[in-house]
């Protein structure tokens, strides 16, 4: 009994160390991701005390201030592309240097505007709820705060670290865009960029998509030295996506954009703090942590240009299954992380985690060969889908 008594206590103080490692990242997450910062619209007062809390933090742990003005670098830009160059909304970064009296510098980025009560952008149709975005993208600032207060500790360090937290991602890269046109260092200096967009939702599988490993010939090397055993990496070569990195890319600069992927809650008043796998953003970031230690001792971060893989495809987009793949799945197929409503999927019986190895006659071995099947057909017309569920192949009739 007492034995028992003294392994329970054991159990319980190396779960309390383990927790006490992502505490500080939990604390971060639950704070932008609060009702009280009603969903970090870009230019809202939510958004501003998300700046002033990662500008605070960053204070603390003894980065220096980079903006244009302080911790600060504001930006106008137009919420309507289309309107001309009238500018109706203001947008601040917030930039912080450590400065290791190094020739070269690694720019590490996140986004930290959401949208608000999803009036722009939401994908939860009439819902005006708060969008929180825990996931979208607490988690990426969460991360960047960990990763600012390890490498400042590390007073040895080869490389200057600019760290970015980016407004107006979600309206267009506007606040990456901002930077790289009127940087507060010389680009020529920045080495590489890293960004970390949505790793808050790290799944059973491990797996972790990571963008941007063809715009140098270092990157597959530095990142399977220190891959951990457990992370399953899904690898795709293109320096261009949906996010911050695709920036600093177009100005000829080494990128990685780290994602471990979308979910029912993206862009929903539902993706919400409770939901965050903290461990899991605690363990991407050891894994950057080490990636810069790393990339610190290559002379120089050698640019190559990679093809966008997504355009290739999505250009002959006619008609849509209504689901949303599975990023990080990294075997045979494309795995579906979830299924919408109303849409062909759902009504021919297609359900979450149903991986997708056939389309009509073309064979899908993974999400591009998916995406160039989904290519061949036309609205209107039908054909079967085949998939695996649960280890066993069921064929589906869908139209489109």
């Amino acid at each position: 009994m007492r034995l028992s008594f003294l392994f329970i206590l054991i159990l319980i103080n190396n779960w309390l160390i383990a927790q006490s490692d992502w505490q500080q990242i939990q604390v971060d997450v639950v704070y932008l991701a609060s009702d009280d910062l009603e969903g970090r619209a870009t230019g809202s007062n939510g958004e501003k005390l998300a700046a002033s809390y990662v500008a605070s933090r960053l204070s603390k742990l003894g980065i220096q201030a980079k903006g244009d003005n302080g911790w600060y670098q504001t930006f106008d830009f137009s919420s309507n592309p289309h309107g001309g160059t009238k500018t109706d909304l203001k947008g601040s970064n917030v930039v912080g240097f450590l400065d290791r009296k190094a020739d070269k510098t690694i720019v590490i980025g996140a986004h930290m505007d959401h949208l608000g009560h999803g009036v722009v952008g939401s994908l939860a149709a009439n819902d005006h709820s708060i969008h929180n975005g825990a996931d979208d993208n607490a988690s990426g600032v969460a991360a960047l705060l960990w990763l600012a207060e390890q490498l400042a500790k590390k007073e040895n360090l080869g490389v200057n670290v600019l760290f970015i937290a980016f407004s107006a991602e979600e309206y267009g890269l506007f606040g990456s865009k901002a930077f790289c046109e009127k940087p507060t260092i010389a680009l020529e200096s920045v080495s590489a960029m890293i960004n970390m967009d949505m790793v808050g939702r790290l799944k059973s599988d491990k797996g972790l998509a990571i963008s941007g490993v063809g715009t140098s010939t270092y990157w597959r090397d530095a990142l399977n030295k220190v891959k951990p055993s457990d992370i399953n990496y899904v690898l795709t070569e293109s320096g261009v996506g949906p996010s911050d990195h695709t920036s600093f890319y177009l100005k000829n600069i080494p990128v990685l954009h780290f994602f471990t992927g979308t979910h029912t809650d993206y862009h929903k008043p539902t993706d919400d703090s409770p939901l965050v796998n903290y461990a899991g953003i605690l363990q991407i970031s050891n894994l950057i942590y080490n990636l810069v230690l790393n990339i610190q001792n290559y002379p120089s971060m050698n640019f190559q240009k990679t093809k966008d893989e997504s355009k290739e495809t999505a250009a002959s987009f006619k008609v849509t299954l209504g689901v949303m793949p599975d990023y990080t799945y990294s075997e045979k197929g494309m795995r579906i992380d979830a299924v919408l409503d109303d849409r062909p999927a759902k009504i021919a019986g297609l359900e979450g985690g149903d991986i997708i190895i056939k389309i009509g006659e073309f064979p899908v071995e993974d999400i591009y060969a998916y995406m160039k099947a989904l290519g061949k057909f036309e609205k209107g017309k039908s054909t079967d889908i085949v998939v695996k569920r649960k280890g066993e192949e069921k064929t589906f009739k869908v139209t489109f």
